[in-house]
């Protein structure tokens, strides 16, 4: 977002006259911000706002009298109502994905699907794998987001260039064993999954997106992603 923001601050009062419905909240924050408001709905508590911007949840008055940046917990459930809001809010289409850029593999008969934006250097990445190791009758697209460092694309490159990607990847991820490719063939889709992950405002990794479209940031719980499996319905692969 243009204006920078502090977690939990608020921001000094605006002086605008009062706003009486999203649309007004809309244009006058994007006035102030100076970037386009994807959404702006109205919350069941203490008459906020919900301002999502720039990938980015800020709450606001009607007046638009201050910002305030940071997670909205629920009194009563106690559930972080910003986070299952920004899973929404962040969702895609998965057919949408270009998958013949990922490093597929399916086991068993892989009607479970979902994707990965993973760095071969990122220590999540790796836990993340261990955890998938054990996983069946699912299949799995690996975009390669080499991030991290120098040393993170030179891997990616190696593991895309392998004779056997999968096997390359796998043996890096979880065994630690360096792949051997030179990474010298045509290494266009890892750099096209780079500029796929920057559309899509992938700033960290691992990134996990289900079949219905919803998108996990972190090493999640493999009970948690054998939950989302069941409840995500899978796409034609």
């Amino acid at each position: 977002m243009y204006m920078k923001l502090v977690p939990f601050a608020v921001a000094a009062a605006l002086s605008l006259p009062a706003l009486a419905d999203e649309a007004s909240v809309k244009k006058a924050l994007e006035g102030k911000l100076g970037a386009p408001v994807t959404s702006v709905t109205k919350t069941p508590y203490l008459g906020l706002y919900e301002v999502y911007a720039d990938g980015q949840i800020v709450y606001t008055d009607e007046k638009v009298s201050a910002l305030l940046v940071g997670s909205l917990i629920d009194g009563k459930t106690m559930k972080n109502v910003t986070s299952e809001r920004m899973q929404k809010l962040t969702a895609i289409k998965f057919s949408d994905l270009p998958l013949t850029q990922a490093i597929k593999q399916v086991r068993g008969d892989g009607k479970r699907v979902f994707a990965t934006f993973e760095d071969p250097n990122c220590g999540y990445c790796k836990k993340l794998a261990k955890e998938l190791a054990t996983l069946d009758n699912v299949t799995i697209y690996t975009f390669l987001y080499p991030i991290l460092s120098q040393d993170s694309l030179e891997k990616s490159n190696q593991i895309w260039c392998s004779a056997d990607k999968v096997r390359a990847w796998n043996e890096w991820m979880v065994d630690g064993k360096a792949p051997s490719g030179k990474g010298d063939c045509d290494t266009t889709a890892v750099k096209k999954s780079v500029e796929t992950g920057r559309k899509l405002a992938i700033n960290g990794t691992p990134t996990i997106f289900f079949a219905d479209g919803e998108r996990i940031p972190g090493a999640i719980p493999l009970a948690r992603i054998e939950q989302k499996l069941a409840e995500a319905s899978s796409p034609a692969k």
